[in-house]
């Protein structure tokens, strides 16, 4: 019983509330059986111990004086403001003596989770805010465990906090509405003052590149071609335009990239919460929509879907200010893990924020994170090959957003993520695919910050809108003979004198790469053919002006007698790229079907090919990270438990990387390093820096850019 008279006199001369427990209680704090999330959150204090159940003083002796000391650092885990004294707030201390905002805490229990934000324990005594009792003025807040009278003797020693004038930082306010509305109509207002003009200087820097290249500078005259491939080569403009590093090989520093007007964020985060969340994925969740949140901007908005049997809104769509930004994060820290799920009914509501917003900000984008399978939805019929029917995996995106009966839907991608190797990746690969998003696998827990910190890196750096490529052939005797453009809608028109290629959006320093195969007629009255005309137009994100860039046209020269044929780096690199990706979707179709070794010849024949190119053998990088994955899919397909673990996944978000020409994360590793990224963007690479920092513990996060491979193509000789 001393110890417990210990806890009252500290709690005194700390000027605290505290739950002091009963004399049946037990001394030592619970501790369950999960790892602690504030173990992830932030480091452990000198002389704990962090093991399986959780981060909890190393002996009875300090257990005590430790908890103290981790008070005394004035921090709230939920909304992570402080905790001082004389702030007007009341303070509660549970039973596992960690402390919190009495106002956090409340909202937390309310909503049913009885359980520690910090190490995990199970509460016997709640706080509990009664909605009809007056209670003590402002500043004056009692906290009263359960069962316990106002009369008892021990809470009457406990001196009440003294007030002090009022301080928006912690003004109290509501997380989301009970209950839930039936429209979505309650966004906060943008800021109608944010206008961007166009800046004049350096002006073609802002404006998307267009090059051409052929696969051979030359075809002889009284030759023809059936089959002859140009590359339409884009490349967005740089997010920072006019800014110089001092180091070649850098990009703009993260200061530098937030000082440039971009174009503000709609963005709606759709988060599994069924119960296998529970323990260290959901910490680690956490922690990742922590950094999420700290890095958008005050006119960025976010909203939050938690879902698991059924889909709740737990965040309406709010600017993220200071005060936004803290609302968000004690939403973000109140969720808790059980039940199902239900990813369609989670998208749905994803889906519905977006629909139902009254204005819009110019990018809009929903990113969903999911470790299971939909057992709502999707039936689990299978084919003999074990896959399921692939048409199913439509149900789970709302009509609004895959379209139907003539509806182009809202044109909002997904971003999806499958974490850990229990996850459903044809299902999780189809709603990217289908929507226009990227399907990335998070195969290792701990890299899960680090997934969203490259995408929202790119979703924050957006420079083009709805970018559309328009082929022409200018010759009466060329003809267009296809176009492979991935997962980008084309058409070719049926006289195939013209195409085009919807691009959409692009992010700062992006580049993607196109081929087109023509016909070469002979040529008996010039010294050079012109085959096609390229134009491309787009819309300004930020001034929503149009911008039409001048055509570019696509020569060949037309010699008598050819001298050596010299192949294009560029073309070839890009034919490979596309070889390696057909290869990937027929050994996938292989390894589904069972027959693994199958899938790991085609996967090695693919390679040989490639050694063979002109590119390979010129030690091209793109060709080199190709074979790097190519061979770590083989490896992956040594077993069938370890193709359903993590090989399915593993080459679902390559491929969804190639067919899109953008970085997805996949296994273990986002880093730029890795031979796998291929089309990481000097914005992602920062936002990964920043996330290194944050988990590393760094004062500073602004640290230099990383030197990252360009797969561009050089300047044409």
């Amino acid at each position: 019983m001393g110890s417990k008279w210990r806890k009252v006199k500290m709690a005194l001369a700390s000027n605290l509330c505290v739950y002091v427990p009963t004399a049946d209680a037990d001394d030592s704090p619970p501790h369950s059986d999960g790892f602690s999330d504030v173990g992830l959150l932030s480091p452990a204090p000198a002389g704990w111990s962090v093991g399986g159940s959780g981060a909890r003083p190393a002996s009875p002796s300090l257990r005590l004086s430790k908890s103290f000391n981790r008070s005394s650092k004035k921090t709230c885990t939920i909304c992570l403001a402080s905790m001082k004294r004389g702030e007007g707030q009341a303070i509660f201390t549970a039973e596992c003596s960690h402390s919190f905002h009495f106002q956090c805490i409340a909202s937390n229990v309310k909503h049913g989770n009885k359980i520690c934000p910090v190490c995990r324990a199970k509460w016997k005594e709640v706080p509990l805010q009664g909605p009809t009792n007056p209670g003590p003025p402002l500043g004056r807040t009692r906290i009263n465990p359960v069962n316990w009278s106002n009369d008892n003797s021990v809470m009457t020693l406990l001196r009440p906090i003294p007030p002090r004038p009022n301080s928006p930082r912690h003004a109290a306010a509501p997380i989301f509405p009970t209950p839930e509305p039936t429209i979505f109509n309650d966004d906060e207002a943008l800021d109608l003052k944010f206008t961007n003009r166009p800046c004049l200087e350096n002006s073609n820097l802002k404006r998307v590149l267009v090059k051409t290249y052929t696969e051979v500078p030359a075809v002889p005259r009284f030759s023809a071609a059936d089959d002859f491939t140009v590359l339409i080569h884009l490349k967005a403009p740089a997010s920072v335009s006019g800014v110089k590093s001092s180091n070649t090989n850098q990009g703009p520093t993260f200061s530098q990239v937030n000082q440039t007007p971009r174009a503000p964020v709609d963005l709606v985060t759709v988060l599994d919460t069924s119960g296998s969340m529970a323990g260290t994925k959901l910490a680690l969740l956490k922690r990742a929509m922590g950094f999420v949140i700290q890095n958008l901007g005050p006119a960025d908005r976010l909203a939050v879907i938690a879902f698991s049997s059924t889909a709740r809104r737990l965040f309406p769509l709010r600017k993220m200010s200071d005060t936004g930004k803290q609302q968000a994060l004690q939403a973000v820290n109140s969720l808790v893990a059980n039940g199902g799920t239900n990813i369609a009914e989670g998208l749905r509501k994803g889906a519905k924020v977006m629909e139902d917003r009254r204005e819009n900000n110019p990018v809009g984008s929903i990113i969903l994170l999911s470790d299971g399978q939909d057992t709502y939805t999707v039936n689990g019929s299978s084919n003999p090959g074990g896959r399921k029917n692939q048409s199913n995996y439509e149900l789970l995106l709302p009509e609004s957003i895959h379209g139907g009966d003539g509806n182009p839907g809202i044109k909002i991608p997904v971003h999806a993520f499958g974490f850990g190797t229990d996850h459903d990746a044809s299902s999780m690969h189809s709603i990217s695919e289908i929507s226009g998003g990227t399907f990335s696998f998070i195969e290792t827990e701990g890299v899960i910050q680090d997934a969203f910190a490259q995408c929202i890196g790119g979703l924050l750096s957006v420079v083009v809108k709805d970018a559309r490529v328009i082929l022409e052939s200018v010759n009466a005797n060329v003809v267009l003979r296809s176009l492979k453009a991935g997962s980008y809608k084309s058409h070719l028109m049926q006289d195939g004198k013209s195409g085009c290629i919807d691009v959409g959006d692009l992010y700062a320093d992006e580049e993607r790469d196109f081929l087109v195969s023509v016909n070469i007629p002979k040529e008996l009255t010039s010294y050079e053919t012109c085959l096609l005309k390229v134009r491309c137009h787009y819309t300004d994100p930020l001034t929503k002006e149009t911008v039409n860039l001048e055509s570019v046209d696509v020569v060949i020269k037309r010699p008598e007698i050819l001298g050596q044929e010299v192949v294009s780096v560029e073309v070839d690199r890009q034919k490979n790229r596309l070889h390696a990706a057909e290869a990937m979707v027929q050994a996938r179709t292989a390894a589904e079907e069972g027959d693994l070794a199958q899938a790991i010849g085609t996967l090695e024949n693919c390679r040989r090919v490639l050694s063979e190119t002109v590119s390979a053998k010129s030690g091209d990088r793109l060709c080199v990270a190709l074979d790097a994955e190519l061979k770590e899919m083989q490896e992956r397909m040594a077993s069938r438990h370890m193709y359903e673990a993590s090989g399915r996944a593993y080459i679902l978000s390559g491929l969804s990387s190639h067919s899109w020409q953008r970085a997805t994360a996949r296994g273990d590793s986002t880093y730029g390093s890795s031979l796998v990224q291929a089309y990481q963007t000097p914005s992602m690479v920062e936002m990964l820096t920043r996330s290194q920092a944050s988990l590393l513990g760094s004062p500073s996060a602004q640290r230099p850019v990383r030197p990252i491979w360009s797969f561009a193509s050089p300047k044409p000789r």
